[in-house]
């Protein structure tokens, strides 16, 4: 799952135009979010609106991340361009958000106190990559020009700023003189995020003015929309990127991130399932797990058990009906591809499950069912 979001409705419809079959998910709390599919692809996407301000920004972002436990966060809409240089519709990819607001205030003027959140080297890498190959571009509306894509800072206030001479202006290009684009929400975000297990994200951002006393002129000239289409193609692109990099992850690093969350980690049994030990360190005759079974696991049987599983998992609420939509698809591609008896079938088997072994990510047991039949067709690869 890959959760993207947006401060104002265009931004939130450039978007939701890459979703197959949107869904509503309603929040307790009454935020209301949708679950689609990127259409091409199927990777899954959580699509909420945070609204205006930093502020607000950081609540849903939290909530989002409290709701979805996404693998990855992008943040997509528009922004105003700090330097000439930077023309409209160009796509900025921030490298750092600074929060400019902080401040102490002196006789001899406003000193910054910024905080800054800097993108993880990961993400800055795999979108960098997306740039230098141009096969985002293929998600612009038909007609639509190819828009230059820069990388650098972005500064995240409380305030629009449209003049190139007050005093504000003036403050924050002398103070941030690296910052590309200015804008009002990232920083709640990039907040949010860090305060998370440090969650990857990204923030993506279309040029829509100048931030210079033209914003009325521009928005006159359809500048917003053009810019959040251009944000929107090329977070969706990064977010098929993110979700790839993280199916594709080595196993030992998998491994290593569930190790880390061993702690906080509680299994709990229903019906015939079997919890065993969770131990940190292990001393003396202690079996873990089932005792290792005799012959060759038939995955056609232990993927009709797995089915069996995920209905009961439904049933007592440990897997919300998207997921539970998502998963049977899954198992539907692994099932008929296995009935082909050939190896190209368990090939694709082998990545339908992946795929729901990334849904079901959150729920160990099923996500250890997953792992043993893939386990039982390698071992008739």
């Amino acid at each position: 799952m890959i959760v993207i979001l947006t401060a104002l409705d265009l931004e939130y419809q450039a978007v939701r135009a890459h979703l197959k079959e949107p869904r509503v998910h309603r929040h307790t709390a009454g935020t209301r979010f949708e679950v689609g599919r990127l259409a091409g692809d199927g990777r899954r996407v959580a699509l909420g609106l945070v609204g205006k301000g930093n502020h607000p920004a950081a609540v849903i972002t939290e909530r989002a991340i409290a709701e979805f436990a996404p693998s990855a966060l992008l943040f997509v809409g528009v922004a105003g361009a700090l330097w000439p240089g930077i023309g409209l519709g160009d796509v900025i990819v921030a490298t750092h958000v600074y929060a400019y607001h902080g401040g102490t205030s002196e006789d001899d003027g406003l000193k910054a106190r910024p905080r800054v959140w800097e993108i993880d080297h990961e993400t800055d890498q795999v979108a960098r990559h997306l740039y230098r190959t141009g096969t985002w571009a293929h998600r612009l509306p038909a007609g639509a020009a190819v828009p230059d894509v820069r990388f650098g800072p972005i500064a995240a206030g409380e305030v629009v700023q449209d003049s190139a001479i007050s005093a504000h202006a003036r403050w924050v290009r002398q103070t941030y003189n690296d910052a590309l684009a200015i804008e009002m929400e990232s920083a709640g975000v990039a907040q949010a995020a860090h305060h998370n297990r440090a969650l990857p994200m990204a923030v993506v951002r279309g040029i829509s003015d100048r931030a210079d006393g033209t914003k009325t002129a521009t928005d006159g000239l359809n500048w917003q929309p053009q810019a959040a289409a251009g944000a929107a193609a090329f977070a969706v692109a990064l977010a098929h990127e993110l979700a790839t990099e993280h199916e594709n992850r080595p196993a030992s690093s998998k491994a290593r991130e569930a190790n880390n969350m061993s702690e906080s980690m509680k299994n709990v049994a229903r019906d015939n399932a079997r919890v065993g030990v969770q131990a940190g360190h292990i001393h003396g005759n202690v079996t873990v797990g089932h005792p290792a079974q005799a012959g060759t696991a038939d995955p056609v049987a232990l993927l009709a058990e797995l089915r069996d599983r995920l209905g009961r998992a439904r049933k007592a609420q440990e897997v919300d009906e998207d997921t539970f939509t998502a998963a049977e698809e899954e198992i539907a591609v692994a099932a008929e591809s296995l009935s082909e008896s050939t190896e190209t079938g368990r090939g694709k088997a082998m990545i339908a499950l992946k795929r729901l072994r990334g849904l079901l990510a959150d729920v160990a047991e099923l996500a250890a069912h997953v792992s043993a039949v893939i386990a039982a067709i390698r071992s008739l690869l």
